[in-house]
């Protein structure tokens, strides 16, 4: 079981990269062919964000507690700043408020800018920070799918998920204002 569910994240992650691509597009084209899927996204931002932050958290609990895999000292900051989010998302819906956005987008772009930086060193860049992990748990690589597909890209994945919904929640509040 723990390892069916290990082997299917990195390809859950290829697919959700798919539907991002899509997801980008209609709100892209939302003023036009993209309008209803805009309009719902916006409508359901916060339930929306509340899911990929606890599928995230819970994602990377999997990994650490039940795989064994020992989080960085970079994944330790990104669970620093993605961890609230499920909180937050989740008064912000007991609330029926979209208040949650303006204290869970720094914290995303915090999350984002340190993915995004652990996966330039994992997919081959010069890393500027030393490993201060026991056994240099940095320098190691434990998914690599799809020859892109590592735990950081999958956080960065998540990150940009929670902007991409942010932004539409934006959309959808100045178009129903």
């Amino acid at each position: 079981m723990i390892s069916s569910i290990s082997l299917s994240l990195p390809y859950i992650v290829l697919f959700s990269h798919v539907v991002f691509a899509f997801l980008f597009l209609f709100l892209i084209f939302r003023d036009s062919w993209g309008k209803n899927i805009a309009d719902w996204l916006g409508s359901h931002a916060v339930i929306l964000a509340f899911i990929v932050s606890l599928v995230a958290v819970a994602g990377s609990l999997f990994y650490s507690e039940v795989v064994g895999f020992e989080p960085c000292v970079l994944c330790w900051w990104q669970r620093v700043f993605l961890y609230p989010l499920p909180v937050l998302f989740g008064v912000a819906i007991w609330k029926k408020s979209n208040s949650a956005f303006s204290y869970a987008v720094p914290m995303t772009l915090f999350a984002a800018l340190i993915a995004a930086y652990q996966s330039y060193v994992f997919l081959g860049g010069i890393s500027l920070l030393s490993c201060t992990a026991v056994d240099g748990a940095c320098s190691k690589v434990y998914v690599k799918e799809f020859g892109y597909i590592t735990i950081p890209i999958m956080s960065l994945t998540v990150s940009l998920y929670i902007l991409l919904i942010a932004w539409t929640n934006k959309i959808y509040e100045n178009r129903h204002a």
